[in-house]
């Protein structure tokens, strides 16, 4: 019986590249939207939030001149107001900075940031304030002190800690969840004062378990998805833990699409990251869609009902606008308004879309 089961699961969960059309998304990309100060310069933009009066967070792994090469202090959170400008850097010189992931912002405005290289997840109120701190760094006065290992088996998870945690999101209660993703490959749940609850998952390929728990968010009846992103799958799951269902995104690049950084993936190394959900972001209000970035290749953001059918793919590999190369986090405020963070080409872009110039292409 586990043998019939196990086989329709991969049955299930298997990439399926058969001819399909798929609309490609019109859309602009606005030129220099964010205004850095003279002389300021992104690095590698990991994570971009919206807040509710449109002021643009960005998570920028900048800042990294005071350290060595293998252990930089990688992070900067900066704000911009609803125009682009510049207006204010937020926990200068924080403890918790080591290697940026991603930035969130809750309903109340409550500025969130989850540090990879710290395995520390800071809630801010709005005026930048550090209100609650999740997870640890390591000290360094420690000689043990090092970068965590992938080993196998994997290390036990604990309660309250957290390695190389990824991102956060909350239920309509306030409750937290934190997936906790590249080495401990689980979600934690605390309640909305901060207290531990629980953690689901472990490191695998079946329902309720993952390979890299890379991005986390909650649609307004409290799904939770989570971008299982080395099994290119999002899981969907109800707020125990308990699995509810799972989708994949099966769309093959446009013939002649190029890696930005390295070879160009062909054959089954192609099949492995086509879809490979590295950012999700749920549009707000009682009509939701979803947004989900690529990982670098082939690089292109899609539009997805919540069940998970593809309405239209946005963009293509490439460095120039209205391209992407590690599309690390998305913010939709809107659904035709999106915000995307790249690590590769160090930049965030705003996108509007134009849900009445969409075209029709055949992908195989």
């Amino acid at each position: 019986m586990k043998t019939c089961l196990f086989a329709l699961f991969v049955l299930f969960a298997a990439p399926s590249f058969a001819q399909q059309r798929v609309p490609e998304l019109s859309f602009d990309s606005v030129p220099d939207f964010l205004k850095l100060p003279s002389g300021m310069n992104f690095g590698e933009v990991s994570g971009v939030a919206v807040n509710s009066r449109g002021h643009v967070f960005v998570f920028t792994r900048s800042n990294s001149a005071g350290g060595p090469a293998y252990a930089p202090s990688a992070a900067q959170l900066l704000e911009f107001g609803p125009k682009g400008e510049f207006l204010r850097e937020i926990g200068k010189g924080l403890y918790a900075w080591s290697f940026a992931h991603t930035v969130r912002i809750d309903k109340d405005d409550n500025i969130w940031a989850v540090d990879k290289g710290s395995d520390m997840i800071i809630r801010f109120n709005q005026a930048g304030r550090v209100m609650m701190t999740f997870g640890r760094r390591k000290e360094s006065a420690d000689e043990e002190t090092k970068p965590w290992e992938h080993v196998s088996p994997p290390l036990p998870a604990v309660d309250g800690l957290f390695r190389q945690p990824t991102d956060v999101a909350w239920d309509s209660e306030g409750n937290i969840y934190i997936s906790d993703g590249y080495i401990n490959s689980r979600v934690a749940k605390y309640d909305k004062n901060g207290d531990w609850v629980k953690s689901w998952g472990d490191r695998g390929t079946g329902p309720g378990q993952f390979n890299l728990p890379h991005a986390i968010a909650v649609d307004r009846t409290n799904n939770i998805y989570v971008g299982d992103r080395s099994n290119r799958r999002i899981q969907v799951f109800d707020t125990d833990g308990k699995f509810l269902r799972m989708f994949t995104i099966d769309v093959p690049p446009a013939p002649g699409t190029r890696a930005v950084n390295g070879n160009t993936p062909t054959g089954e190394r192609l099949a492995a990251v086509i879809g490979a959900p590295n950012s999700i972001c749920i549009t707000p209000g009682p009509t939701q869609v979803m947004f989900v970035g690529e990982s670098t290749f082939p690089g292109r953001i899609f539009k997805l009902s919540l069940d998970g059918t593809v309405l239209g793919v946005i963009g293509r590999s490439g460095r120039q606008l209205k391209q992407f190369s590690g599309a690390h986090q998305l913010a939709c405020p809107s659904e035709n308004e999106v915000y995307a963070a790249e690590t590769s080409n160090w930049r965030v872009q705003k996108l509007i879309l134009h849900p009445q110039g969409q075209t029709s292409s055949t992908s195989r």
